[in-house]
């Protein structure tokens, strides 16, 4: 194992990647005053909520400026983390879905690993 790989295990593994990930959102709950509960029911009301503001000029409801800016983020993600997975050495059939044609020569050639 090298020093590298040693350090990735660390990092990437439930020792230090779960307390991290746990005590960064305590810490954000705290520092942000718990912005995610008690903003929430504002949030909620402006995105759902159907009004016409006077003077405002748009194409788009801020529902579906919600939507597509959530879409972007999600696509984004996605994108990201088919990347990764495929320069990390993850197989073909598990970011393609297991059922696309696309690889299906791979998927002859190869045993049946499909991701459920």
């Amino acid at each position: 194992m090298t020093a590298l790989t040693a350090i990735s295990n660390f990092i990437w593994g439930p020792y230090l990647l779960i307390p991290l990930l746990l005590f960064t959102g305590v810490f954000l709950t705290v520092r942000l005053r718990g912005l995610q509960f008690f903003e929430l029911g504002p949030a909620l009301y402006l995105a759902f909520v159907r009004r016409k503001e006077p003077g405002a000029s748009g194409d788009i409801s801020h529902f579906q400026a919600l939507m597509t800016a959530l879409a972007a983020t999600v696509g984004t993600g996605n994108i990201v983390g088919v990347a990764t997975a495929i320069a990390l050495g993850a197989d073909p059939a598990r970011c393609s879905g297991c059922g696309s044609r696309a690889s299906s020569a791979w998927r002859r050639s190869t045993p049946r690993r499909c991701c459920r």
